[in-house]
């Protein structure tokens, strides 16, 4: 049986293990204040463990479902020193939301070591993750992206194959600025509606029909009709670093970046107004509230 590691059990990251755990592998998971409840992993005859390296000692494959690049480089390099403990010929496979430059610089490092990393950031839902339908965006070296995707497999319903080393995650970035900015576009020009009596459902009714249906418009529709945020489980927090993430990015390609400056700012200024915890769908009532 393959031994697998799991490091970030989150919203996303255990419905990545349970998957892996029920098809056959092995799954070996990292014990944190942050994981969701593990008990269902451990049914399945998943085994916790203390620290990165113990878990690095028996698995050739390592999964990274953190935040963002700074807790990549802090499990890798920093406080996990995951590194370390890695066996020559071992792969890492990130599919946290990373920076490119970040995700290349690591990738060297661990090549340095006679290992390998493989970007695979994902986007759906955590109802996805847990129904093992996730899209995954995969950058990386050939020969290690293609002895890991058996692995991505067991969790994903669409793999997308974007190139070299930072690749996947480049991807992910571009995915979600029109994602979330969409989201947040609908969320504000909502706000503006409602607060002059729009009634919702002949809103939602035609915008449904018409140019802006959608997806993005699904994943807010709920609230709006009936102040239910549970369609886009993702905090204001994580969005608006998504979008300083894309907008670094295209800062440093020397590329334009109008727009997405502008729904960085708005998600900027709904969390140093102490929103960062709520969900995307839940700015159209703090947008709302914040009319001058």
């Amino acid at each position: 049986m393959q031994n697998i590691g799991l490091i970030g059990v989150g919203l996303m990251g255990h419905g990545i293990g349970r998957n892996i755990a029920a098809k056959g592998r092995a799954l070996h998971f990292l014990h944190h204040a942050g994981n969701q409840p593990t008990g269902d992993l451990v049914a399945l005859g998943a085994t916790g463990h203390d620290s990165a390296a113990s878990i690095a000692e028996l698995c050739d494959t390592v999964i990274l479902c953190v935040t963002g690049s700074p807790q990549v480089e802090d499990v890798l390099l920093g406080s996990g020193a995951l590194l370390e403990a890695l066996r020559p010929g071992s792969i890492v496979i990130d599919c946290s939301t990373a920076t490119p430059a970040s995700t290349r610089a690591l990738a060297e490092r661990l090549r340095s070591a006679g290992c390998s990393l493989v970007d695979a950031a994902m986007t759906r839902t955590p109802k996805e993750a847990e129904a093992g339908r996730l899209n995954l965006l995969v950058g990386g070296d050939t020969a290690a992206v293609t002895a890991v995707t058996p692995i991505l497999e067991t969790f994903a319903e669409n793999i997308f194959l974007a190139g070299g080393s930072g690749s996947g995650h480049q991807l992910k970035l571009i995915h979600n600025i029109i994602s979330l900015g969409t989201v947040t576009l609908i969320a504000e020009a909502a706000a503006c509606a409602l607060a002059d009596g729009m009634d919702p459902e002949a809103m939602v009714d035609c915008l449904r029909k018409g140019g802006a249906g959608g997806v993005a418009l699904e994943r807010v529709a709920p609230f709006i009709l009936e102040g239910d945020s549970s369609a886009l489980r993702f905090s204001i927090a994580n969005a608006h670093k998504d979008a300083r993430y894309y907008t670094d990015m295209a800062s440093d390609l020397g590329a334009s970046r109008l727009v997405a400056e502008a729904v960085q700012r708005t998600l900027a200024d709904l969390v140093e107004g102490g929103a960062g915890d709520a969900h995307v769908p839940e700015a159209i009532r703090l947008l709302q509230t914040r009319r001058s």
